[in-house]
């Protein structure tokens, strides 16, 4: 932090202020409540009475009536900004698991965020740092619009359809856990000084914290292709999980 100037520190000060705030009020942290995503993982043993997703849908619209909370989710992308969605406002993603428990992990992220978000196609042949130079220049472009300081996520591999999940995914890892695979700890070490490099700063004020954190995944993937997709999220990274 002794690295950012005065501005800079004063915006991280502020925001500390606010999630404290937050906290203690029971107060979004932020007045854009986001897009939801949902990740139920659903036992092979489990039972229902009913639809899944239909309930989780359910639950999320309640949860923006009691908290009265800003509904940000739209109900058709090119009909006008104003109707907001009212049915199924929450992106779900089910994946059967062992066992006999259902596990509900629920991630709100702002517009502003997503953003500031990117996904390319890159040669199968790229090099490490074309690799690099791809996951921080989308940092370079896009993340003052962010709210910084950001956490990133970064995934490579998989498919075109399911690279840019995975990069939310992993943004549901705890940064203070070493990553499991040397090879994406060791590119996490590398981009987040690279990015902090950039001097971007808390809030686009400059200074050398421009990311708290970097999570990477890397995963199978065709001989053919490198999808890779940044997942940048504000500093207000929010997630909350429950198992019954």
């Amino acid at each position: 932090m002794e690295d950012n100037p005065p501005a800079a520190r004063l915006a991280l000060e502020q925001l500390v202020e606010n999630m404290e705030t937050a906290q203690r009020e029971s107060l979004p942290l932020c007045q854009d409540c986001g897009y939801i995503t949902v990740l139920a993982e659903v036992g092979q043993g489990v039972q229902f009475d009913g639809l899944l997703v239909a309930a989780i849908q359910a639950g999320v619209i309640a949860g923006y009536e009691r908290g009265h909370l800003r509904r940000s989710v739209i109900h058709h992308a090119l009909s006008g900004r104003s109707e907001p969605e009212t049915k199924d406002p929450a992106k779900v993603y089910v994946e059967l698991v062992p066992g006999d428990t259902l596990r509900l992990t629920v991630m709100p992220k702002g517009g502003g965020s997503d953003n500031a978000c990117r996904l390319q196609m890159l040669s199968p042949t790229s090099s490490e740092d074309q690799i690099v130079d791809f996951i921080v220049g989308s940092v370079a472009e896009t993340g003052v619009n962010a709210c910084p300081p950001l956490i990133v996520g970064v995934a490579l591999g998989y498919s075109f359809d399911s690279v840019a999940f995975a990069a939310k995914r992993v943004l549901l890892r705890d940064l203070d856990e070493p990553n499991a695979d040397p090879r994406a700890r060791a590119l996490e070490e590398r981009l987040q000084v690279e990015i902090n490099q950039l001097g971007i700063g808390p809030a686009g004020l400059g200074g050398t914290t421009t990311a708290l954190g970097v999570a990477v995944d890397i995963g199978p993937t065709h001989m053919a292709c490198l999808p890779a997709a940044v997942n940048i999220s504000c500093n207000q990274l929010r997630s909350a999980a429950g198992t019954l």
